[in-house]
């Protein structure tokens, strides 16, 4: 078995990479039938130099691998047909600007394992940047409101070397009173509240944060039950939730009304309900000064992401009352960061979080006959054909 790490080609450029050098001489040390092959990249952030100094090959050729590993989209004219590669295809939600992609990936006989769709027997992720695109969207949430009020002034994260400089550089700060809302309790949410624990912000209840004053910082964690409520008033679970969530409406709005900072970590399905609305936003009551929207929808639950921001410019500012961009500084504004691509801004620390994850959940299915299932669920493609568990994409692909 001969596993290739494919350069990034995307635009802008990524500078991450499924495996470290360190990591893959772990692979060949435990898998004696498995060799690696690394193509050459001058973006990577990891040198061809780093990992040929540990003896592992860098080629621009490629061919002659059996399973290409990548992080973002392949361009099609870069696919080489009869490989099974894994990347983030972003295709599993009918994207249509991916449509070509998949059906070169079919036309190619290329079998597709997308890295979303590398999940457990209960359906949970297994594989992906979440904490660390928590980490850094807790990280420019923070130096955005310093920015907004010229409290404190924080270097771009992506200047820095990775989550211990961000930690060191928010531990320098002294914060005024203020209260942060967390959404979410997964990976992402997990990486939001990792640094705000990490800078002692001290954490309260919910019933406590929306009630209680306080001298010093403090954020509360929000899961989907403590910010949707039921039409008809019943409190039900959070199966319920997932299971009829047009059954429900948001209730944000007593968040807004205390809350200073607002980070989103959290998961949204296309039938649950908008979390902050335009009318929370316009509300005489609305304390929201900054929207660290991580998880990043556009159009979608939380309606002052009008667009993606950059890491090159991560902040907007919005104005509530025309529900429309306008500049950081005006003095109505909710500054907003919805930078869509933030475990970019720590690419050594997410690539190597990223191989950690791999090597124990997916590289093994390779040499155990996937006793676990775990590539069997991922398989989005097999030789031209979707398979059974995503047949529900054949429509996406037929152009209807």
């Amino acid at each position: 078995m001969k596993f290739g790490i494919i350069k990034e080609r995307k635009s802008p450029p990524d500078r991450r990479v499924v495996f470290s050098p360190d990591e893959l001489v772990k692979l060949k040390a435990l898998y004696q039938d498995a060799s690696v092959k690394v193509e050459s990249s001058d973006i990577r952030i990891f040198t061809d130099e780093q990992y040929t100094n540990l003896g592992i090959e860098v080629s621009e050729d490629m061919n002659d691998c059996d399973v290409l590993f990548g992080v973002k989209e392949v361009p099609v004219e870069s696919l080489i047909a009869d490989k099974a590669y894994f990347f983030f295809s972003h295709t599993i939600k009918k994207q249509p600007y991916n449509r070509k992609l998949l059906l070169a990936v079919l036309d190619k006989k290329i079998d597709l394992y997308d890295h979303e769709t590398i999940v457990t027997a209960e359906n949970r992720r297994l594989i992906g940047f979440g904490r660390y695109a928590g980490i850094v969207g807790a990280y420019n949430s923070i130096r955005a409101f310093g920015i907004k009020f010229e409290l404190f002034k924080l270097p771009k994260a992506e200047t820095l070397s990775g989550r211990e400089e961000l930690i060191s550089q928010l531990k320098r700060i002294v914060f005024p009173p203020i209260k942060i809302t967390i959404t979410g309790s997964g990976k992402v949410g997990n990486g939001i509240k990792e640094i705000l624990d990490a800078i002692k912000i001290k954490e309260v209840s919910v019933d406590n944060f929306l009630t209680k004053n306080y001298a010093q910082p403090v954020y509360t964690q929000l899961d989907v039950l403590d910010y949707n409520k039921r039409l008809d008033g019943r409190v039900l679970d959070t199966k319920d939730f997932y299971k009829n969530p047009t059954e429900y409406v948001s209730d944000f709005e007593r968040f807004s009304k205390v809350s200073d900072i607002v980070i989103t970590g959290h998961f949204y399905g296309n039938d649950a309900p908008a979390i902050l609305t335009r009318e929370m936003l316009q509300s005489k009551d609305c304390k929201i000064k900054v929207v660290g929207d991580v998880s990043c929808d556009i159009d979608g639950p939380i309606a002052c992401t009008l667009r993606a921001s950059t890491i090159a410019e991560p902040i907007y500012g919005y104005l509530p009352s025309e529900h429309k961009e306008v500049d950081v500084f005006h003095p109505a504004a909710i500054v907003v960061m919805a930078v869509d691509n933030l475990p970019c801004e720590l690419p050594k620390d997410a690539s190597e979080g990223f191989g950690l994850m791999f090597m124990e959940y997916v590289i093994p299915a390779f040499f155990n006959g996937d006793k676990d299932g775990i590539l069997d669920r991922a398989k989005m493609t097999d030789k031209g054909k979707l398979t059974p568990r995503f047949s529900y994409l054949q429509d996406y692909v037929d152009g209807k």
